[in-house]
């Protein structure tokens, strides 16, 4: 209990949300690994125990043990899921604070689209801050059902920006357009929906990329046969 209350005075669920999504993630990864680090130490040495002392080995009962704390560390992967999420959507917001501009010629339809993405993401993320529980305290049975509605609503804005991402290659005239496209996205083609969108993308991609090099070495060794024969000519 002590190690619980020093991970949430540490995390402080007040601000989890306020900060800047890296310096939560940080905060919950280092929560998570001190806690199952205990649980590590305890195992060790209750196998030790029986190990060495199999008349008096140790008597706790780790089902009894550890429930509230494994009810802690599932909570603090639930928000750790949440404050990743975070990350990868602030990718389509520039350093400027602007969306994220698609460029070709259904661009500005494009960018729209995002826009659109990135405000009803804000608008799932702000009902965290207004949640008025402490999402830390495993007590709370409310946390289950606004994390599973949290889930649903990023799996559609998902599903959703897999579409814009699939338009947008349809609209890129060239391969370097289309990488342009992809590094644009960052670690949001992580996602699952998205990735699986993509996938046929990314094949038609390499063939296009093939073909350019193709394209490229087709254009050398002609440019360098007609370059040789003429030193050939000149010499003569």
């Amino acid at each position: 209990n002590d190690l619980i209350e020093q991970g949430r005075r540490f995390i402080d669920s007040t601000q989890l949300f306020d900060m800047e999504p890296p310096e939560a993630v940080e905060k919950l990864v280092d929560a998570l690994r001190v806690c199952s680090e205990f649980k590590a130490v305890y195992y060790d040495y209750n196998a030790k125990a029986a190990a060495e002392c199999p008349s008096n080995p140790w008597k706790f009962q780790n089902s009894a043990l550890f429930p509230r704390l494994d009810a802690f560390l599932e909570r603090c992967y639930d928000l750790l899921d949440v404050c990743k999420t975070v990350t990868q959507f602030q990718k389509l917001i520039t350093k400027y604070g602007s969306t994220m501009d698609i460029g070709g010629n259904k661009g500005h339809e494009l960018t729209t689209y995002v826009e659109t993405v990135y405000k009803d993401f804000s608008g799932a993320l702000s009902k965290w801050k207004t949640c008025g529980y402490d999402v830390l305290d495993v007590g709370q049975a409310k946390f289950a059902d606004d994390f599973a509605a949290f889930r649903c609503t990023v799996k559609e804005l998902e599903q959703r920006l897999g579409g814009i991402l699939n338009m947008g290659f349809d609209d890129c005239g060239t391969v370097f357009s289309a990488f342009k496209l992809i590094d644009s996205f960052g670690e949001l083609l992580e996602r699952d929906f998205i990735q699986s969108d993509l996938e046929m993308k990314h094949l038609q991609l390499i063939r296009n990329y093939g073909e350019d090099l193709k394209e490229v070495q087709e254009l050398f060794s002609s440019d360098r046969d007609k370059s040789a024969r003429s030193e050939e000519h000149t010499s003569e």
